[in-house]
């Protein structure tokens, strides 16, 4: 990276690994980086393993990476390159952008060999003074056209290095992994956790299962290993947990609830298990590990690694040296308000001193004029021992507008009672802590329920 060493470890893709220390010696662009100083780049590879090595190759040379998640829609291409200012597209060998794919721009190609550098080290030498590139990301909305949020390296990477970790035993080096894709913001900051921390790295893939990718991980001596709280509940439903042997279990990206925290403490059990709050647009604003869901209220007044915390008109707000600049796009709505701050629209709830993530304030069901969040109707589902996860979402009713229902995917471990027993004991649980309007009207059973690309629960409209 840009006025840094070259990383000494290793990114160990599902078929190949590539020593990031090769980088000081070759290239696998196939286009001299000097060709590409000052130039915007959109990433368009089919696989991570590629827009990584982009990325490492590319900062401090071109103006702007634009970092383009492996199952973007082709459809949204020629918008993000025209909002951009693109220059040129990488792609790799596997890519579904082609050369005529957005007209007037050029690809360059990732290869999956390097080529060497005719003098190591002088050709795109990360020499300090470089240029700062702007890192794009892209938000992981499902429905129209995602918003371009404007990053550099030092707001992506805040204070990584710093150990925000337990050290290893032995002080054996470490061996990061995600469930996340390094394109998405979740993911991206294991990378940069990772390579800025002389750690090695294993990277996920898309068409691989999650047994498959545990025991992959459990191979490479995984050590420290992060996602969603889907992607750990569909971990803990795959019986496979017992492949690996972390010691830093970490959590982001939605609601971390009692019952997963719990399921992981059972499972990994010399683990530090840490659940983080932060979105592409407000950066990383603190993480936990005091196995309790939500967060204290004393948070609000310590600044967690620089970041300043408020709650305002219910919804957590945070300002600090981590958040993105600005969304790109003349259209584009302000990214900060007027004294700093980003609005992350996720809402809390003050209860006992600590602060509860109940959901998104656009994910409401309106029950008769009052208001359900579903991830809080959830949290309550998922506490029932026979229950593993929950979706909850609403169903049209001609008297109150909607009501609340459930698809919930049972523990499996095949001793549940029958499906109108466990309905009962399900409602019930809802009935002691639930107002009666967020109280399921009706729960079906299903085998799994979809996560999205980005780790999260599919929710319908979202």
């Amino acid at each position: 990276m840009a006025g840094g060493k070259i990383p000494g470890a290793s990114l160990f893709a599902k078929d190949r690994s590539v020593a990031l220390s090769d980088l000081a010696r070759v290239t696998f662009l196939d286009t001299s980086r000097e060709t590409l100083q000052g130039q915007c780049i959109l990433l368009a590879t089919r696989d991570q393993l590629p827009s990584a090595l982009a990325l490492l190759e590319l900062d401090g040379h071109a103006r702007r990476i634009v970092v383009c998640p492996g199952d973007l829609p082709l459809q949204y291409l020629p918008e993000i390159v025209a909002t951009a200012q693109v220059d040129a597209i990488a792609i790799d060998s596997g890519a579904s952008v082609g050369p005529d794919t957005v007209s007037g721009v050029r690809t360059i190609t990732v290869h999956e060999q390097p080529r060497a550098l005719a003098q190591p080290g002088a050709e795109g030498a990360r020499a300090i003074g470089a240029i700062e590139t702007e890192w794009v990301l892209l938000t992981s909305g499902t429905t129209g056209a995602p918003k371009l949020v404007l990053h550099t390296l030092a707001s992506l990477a805040g204070h990584i290095p710093a150990p925000a970790v337990a050290s290893t035993p032995g002080d054996a080096p470490r061996t990061w992994s995600t469930f996340y894709d390094i394109r998405r913001y979740g993911g991206l900051q294991i990378f940069l956790r990772a390579v800025l921390g002389d750690s090695s790295l294993v990277l996920s893939d898309a068409h691989e299962s999650t047994p498959d990718f545990l025991a992959r991980a459990g191979q490479r001596g995984v050590t420290h290993i992060s996602g969603t709280p889907s992607h750990w509940r569909k971990a803990l439903m795959s019986g496979a947990t017992g492949r690996i042997s972390p010691v830093y279990v970490r959590l982001s990206g939605e609601i971390a609830d009692q019952p997963v925290l719990d399921g992981l403490r059972s499972a990994f059990a010399q683990a530090r298990i840490a659940h983080a709050f932060a979105s592409t647009e407000a950066g990383v604003a603190f993480d936990i590990d005091d196995g309790r869901a939500g967060f204290p209220a004393g948070l609000l007044d310590q600044s967690p690694g620089g970041a300043q915390l408020k709650v305002e008109d219910g919804t957590l707000r945070i300002r600090g040296a981590r958040n993105a600049s600005r969304y790109l796009g003349a259209q584009s709505a302000a990214l900060l308000s007027p004294d700093g701050y980003v609005d992350t629209g996720d809402m809390v709830e003050l209860r006992e001193g600590r602060y509860h993530f109940v959901g998104r304030k656009g994910g409401v069901i309106n029950v008769g004029g009052l208001k359900v969040f579903p991830e809080e109707v959830e949290a309550v589902i998922n506490a029932h021992p026979g229950v593993r996860m929950s979706l909850v979402k609403a169903r049209k009713n001609p008297i109150t507008g909607a009501v609340v229902v459930a698809d919930v995917v049972l523990a499996g471990d095949g001793d549940s009672p029958a499906p109108d027993v466990m309905t009962r004991s399900i409602v019930e649980s809802c009935r002691n802590v639930l107002a009666p309007h967020k109280v399921p009207a009706m729960i079906r059973y299903v085998a799994s329920l979809e996560v999205s690309a980005s780790g999260k629960l599919v929710r319908p409209g979202a």
